[in-house]
């Protein structure tokens, strides 16, 4: 049986990514409504805010002051997190030094006592600092639900202009109150300029094209033969 090298490409894209977050299963990813400017934008927040949607996000090529407040956004964790990977480090740190100094190699150095505190201020902040800035990192990027790398959203044409002059609003299916024809007709209601149904598989991979030109040439090489 000849080998065809398309046949492995297909196989290792079909593997999972790492460090991928895979969307929920289902063939809806949710609902995308356009808005024409940032005050129904806000507007719209608001009312979706008070319908008891969660998950859902707002959309615009700029800042707008107090829509996080018209979508009920709470503070972020993520100070916390830091926080705590740097207390971590910070106990890790000096303990370290602690077990090195005074247990693990029990030295006298210039007449000092094995636990000389003082000296492992320096360590100790260095490693709170380095697990507070992992923390920060790692923290935001799962928060986030990063790295995802494919987002149905990039899917829809009108979206495109998210970093523009339009302003969008999405809501996820997998909300506790989303119902696909209730929840387009709220976003109808409110004033949107367009609603668009998202598809939540990912598009079809095109063919190697490099590959079937190269079949397609050496069919015709066949035939002129």
């Amino acid at each position: 049986m000849p080998f065809d090298p398309s046949t492995l490409v297909e196989r290792l894209r079909s593997l999972p990514l790492p460090l991928a977050n895979p969307l929920p299963a289902g063939p809806c990813y949710g609902i995308l409504a356009e808005f024409a400017t940032p005050a129904d934008l806000y507007h719209a927040c608001e009312r979706v805010r008070d319908a008891g949607f969660t998950r859902w996000d707002a959309h615009s090529p700029f800042p707008i002051h107090g829509l996080d407040g018209a979508m009920g956004l709470r503070r972020s964790p993520l100070p916390w997190i830091v926080l705590g990977m740097g207390l971590l480090g910070a106990a890790l740190g000096f303990a370290l030094q602690w077990w090195v100094h005074a247990s693990a190699y029990p030295l006298v150095i210039s007449g000092k006592p094995y636990f000389a505190w003082p000296a492992y201020v320096p360590i100790t902040f260095e490693v709170a600092v380095l697990f507070g800035s992992l923390g920060a990192v790692f923290g935001m990027l799962g928060l986030n639900r990063l790295p995802m790398h494919h987002h149905p959203l990039f899917r829809s044409r009108v979206f495109e202009r998210a970093s523009d002059d339009a302003f969008f609003i999405s809501i996820e299916s997998w909300d506790r109150r989303f119902d696909l024809s209730a929840t387009r007709t709220l976003l109808e209601s409110l004033g949107a300029r367009s609603v668009e149904v998202l598809e939540s598989d990912p598009p079809a991979r095109p063919a190697n094209d490099r590959g079937a030109s190269a079949r397609l040439a050496g069919a015709e090489r066949g035939e002129a033969e």
